[in-house]
């Protein structure tokens, strides 16, 4: 994985709340594994759309983190567009996978898949658009600690020991 990957991957908030497990295929190809917990619920037993949404952002930006990483750069969400086309229910696992179909200097567009893994059922498509722009001009390298500046290594931080 990454240095970049590895750095998002130990700092996302949002993946370890909701037990997302990131699968890097190759660089523009991610897969994430999330079971449908009852803090996932709308109903008492179907999961709520934004959280199927956040996970499609999560896959799309995810896939196209990985495959901007490697010019040192992060990306954010310039929009992205989901489509539900089935509910999930509590105790499913779900698969997202998503690819990179176009990547510029400055632009990245991805699509994603969730399915329930035992049926292989799809139940949300989407497609969305990234800004892709050098870590340096993100911020975050002066609000990590020591063991994420290691993460990132030499590259980044000079001064390590």
């Amino acid at each position: 994985m990454h240095k970049i990957l590895e750095l998002y991957n130990s700092i996302n908030q949002y993946g370890t709340l909701n037990e997302l497990d990131l699968e890097v295929v190759s660089p523009g190809h991610i897969r994430y594994i999330m079971p449908v917990k009852k803090k996932h619920l709308a109903t008492p037993i179907a999961i709520h759309g934004g959280v199927l949404s956040a996970m499609m952002d999560a896959i799309l930006g995810v896939a196209s983190l990985s495959a901007s990483c490697h010019d040192g750069k992060l990306v954010s969400t310039v929009e992205f567009k989901i489509n539900y086309l089935a509910p999930a229910r509590i105790g499913d696992i779900l698969i997202g996978e998503g690819k990179v179909i176009q990547k510029g200097n400055r632009l990245i567009i991805a699509d994603g898949d969730i399915k329930i893994k035992e049926t292989n059922k799809l139940i949300a498509k989407g497609l969305g658009t990234f800004s892709a722009y050098p870590i340096e001009k993100s911020g975050i390298l002066e609000h990590l600690n020591e063991e994420q500046k290691t993460i990132l290594g030499k590259e980044y931080f000079p001064d390590l020991e």
